[in-house]
């Protein structure tokens, strides 16, 4: 019985993460000049890279290791829209990015350099990726009220009673409210049969710098950092050579189907290391395995939520997006402003990120690390009131810059984050 619940708990994590945001991932790969079947083929190699790698990691580590797609870099596709719409430029970017994993498990300077960047910075510019795509339900709601307010209300619901499955159901409803709509003609599209679709990549280095670059930086510092400290979390010293070359591996052979990348999974590889997937640690590596087996099903079905998300009107597709990365962006927010002192480098980070300028061909996420960087070496650590008591937080309430933080609570990396897969 125990095995039985260990492999449920894996069916539960891979539903779970496809369902929470392969719409994202769809609307990503669009975003920058995919087509329907190439958008499908994308998703298609996501889960089965995503597949492999959880079928080959736990029958060689016998470790619970566990992989999913980036979501915020699916997140980072649909802020990069302005940047190309040329999809092949897009494909050289995501080889790159994956190159790039690869070497960051080959090379440990290059890991720790990317996960060095300031925590003010990084988690800023990944806050001003996603709050575009967050504020989309209250948009959708006003343009889309019939699909958008019950699929709102459900989330609320699910949020409420079985926060798991809050995104889930949501996407129910509106793909209910779609087909609805659509009526059988999503099912006349060319995309709806399952295949993989071979682009060429075209290396154009301002999409390489503006897409490729940040999409490797969020995939690293938004996902595998905290993957691996899931793991870590439950007991498991997991090497970090081997993830980062597999699943870096498995990224580029992604990209020349219209995979944008997969890294460790953190939100969904919480289900299936914990004890709840099995009380003995030396078999929870099963729950892992089945997840790759039903991310190879899922799959096969990954022509059909193209179509879907096709046929969707794209405010409400952005807007499970939305709902699916709220928990990511109070995390975010959270770790841009903990720091007083860095709370002027943290949101200009975050506006000129989520303002999606295009500057010289290069995308916003960039130009934020870039500003970042330089509001970080221009102000030092001076609180962002610039006296002393600031900096020490025990200003007079009322002043300027010292409010308590408050962010985190409710909310903040919880299992309604699917920063992985999900997002996770």
């Amino acid at each position: 019985m125990t095995i039985f619940h260990t492999v449920v708990a894996g069916v539960i994590a891979a539903i779970t993460g496809f369902a929470s945001s392969f719409a994202l991932v769809i609307a990503g790969l669009v975003a920058v000049g995919a087509t329907e079947t190439q958008a499908a083929s994308g998703l298609f190699a996501l889960c089965i890279a995503t597949g492999i790698s959880c079928i080959v990691l736990p029958l060689v580590t016998r470790m619970p290791v566990s992989f999913a797609w980036s979501t915020p870099g699916a997140a980072l596709l649909v802020a990069a829209a302005a940047t190309t719409q040329q999809f092949a430029a897009a494909i050289g970017a995501f080889v790159v990015c994956g190159v790039l994993i690869v070497l960051a498990g080959l090379w440990p300077a290059l890991g720790r350099a990317i996960t060095s960047i300031p925590k003010p910075i990084a988690s800023a510019m990944l806050a001003g990726i996603l709050f575009p795509i967050c504020v989309a339900p209250v948009f959708a709601a006003v343009e889309q009220p019939a699909i958008a307010v019950p699929m709102v209300l459900v989330w609320l619901i699910f949020a409420r009673l079985a926060p798991r499955w809050a995104v889930p159901a949501a996407m129910l409803v509106a793909v209910a409210g779609i087909a609805i709509t659509a009526g059988p003609a999503v099912l006349e599209s060319e995309a709806v049969r399952p295949q993989l679709e071979f682009v060429a990549p075209v290396f154009d280095p301002f999409v390489i710098v503006s897409l490729g670059v940040p999409l490797f930086i969020v995939t690293m510092a938004g996902q595998n950092v905290p993957g691996f400290a899931v793991m870590s979390t439950f007991g498991y010293r997991v090497a970090p050579r081997p993830v980062l070359v597999a699943s870096g591996a498995a990224s580029v052979a992604a990209a020349f189907a219209g995979g944008h990348a997969i890294n460790l999974a953190a939100i969904t590889a919480a289900i299936m290391a914990s004890p709840e997937s099995n009380p003995d640690p030396r078999r929870r590596w099963v729950a892992t395995f089945t997840a790759g087996i039903v991310y190879l099903l899922l799959g096969a079905g990954a022509g059909l939520a193209a179509a879907v998300v096709q046929a969707s009107p794209p405010v409400i597709i952005t807007a499970v997006a939305g709902l699916a990365l709220l928990g990511a962006l109070i995390t975010s927010v959270t770790g841009a402003l903990e720091d007083p002192a860095q709370r002027i480098t943290a949101i200009g980070t975050f506006l000129v990120t989520a303002s999606g300028v295009a500057v010289v061909g290069i995308g916003s996420a960039f130009w934020g690390l870039v500003v970042g960087g330089v509001l970080m070496l221009w102000l030092g650590r001076r609180p962002a009131g610039g006296g002393p008591a600031e900096a020490r937080g025990d200003a007079p309430a009322g002043r300027p810059g010292v409010a308590p933080d408050t962010a985190s609570a409710g909310g903040a990396g919880d299992g309604n984050a699917d920063v992985d897969a999900e997002p996770a």
